[in-house]
């Protein structure tokens, strides 16, 4: 009998306390899944942090705080025909992510092709809504809050404890 093949996850590596965050998780989910990350070219710290072995990719990071809206606009533009490509190469089965940047091009567009998207909004957030979050809220499959009082301000969504 033939083995299924693993399932593929996106996992996107936001920077800093979001890339902590997510390999956390992959940590927890173990080696059953065929990891693939996506991180921010620009982003020289992360991929020296996976330890759960998996194909890395990187884009253009979107935006940067004071950018300007016409630059931030083409930037944006420019991650997401970058992410697209991925994607289509990729074929997630699902896509998880925390944070900012990357986080609203990968999740949206993964959605687009059919790929599951999970997002966990960051433990930083405890009585308000991040940016990214108010955005991929309404189209995620599963949306985890890391505090028990945020579940408040996502309707529908879960919590299951922090990763940090």
């Amino acid at each position: 009998m033939a083995e299924r093949p693993k399932r593929r996850l996106l996992v996107v590596l936001g920077s800093g306390g979001h890339t902590s965050e997510m390999l956390r998780l992959v940590d927890l989910l173990g080696p059953g899944l065929e990891y693939v990350y996506l991180l921010e070219r620009e982003d020289v710290f992360s991929r020296a942090r996976i330890r759960v072995p998996g194909r890395a990719f990187q884009v253009h990071q979107p935006t940067r705080f004071g950018d300007p809206l016409w630059l931030a606009a083409l930037k944006t533009v420019r991650c997401a025909l970058e992410t697209c490509v991925l994607l289509a190469r990729i074929r997630p089965d699902a896509i998880v992510a925390c944070g900012r940047g990357l986080a609203f091009p990968a999740c949206s567009l993964g959605r687009l092709i059919g790929a599951k998207v999970i997002f966990i909004e960051t433990a930083a957030r405890l009585r308000s809504r991040s940016r990214t979050g108010r955005l991929v809220h309404p189209f995620a499959d599963l949306f985890y809050v890391q505090w028990e009082e945020a579940r408040a301000l996502y309707p529908g969504s879960r919590y299951a404890g922090r990763l940090l």
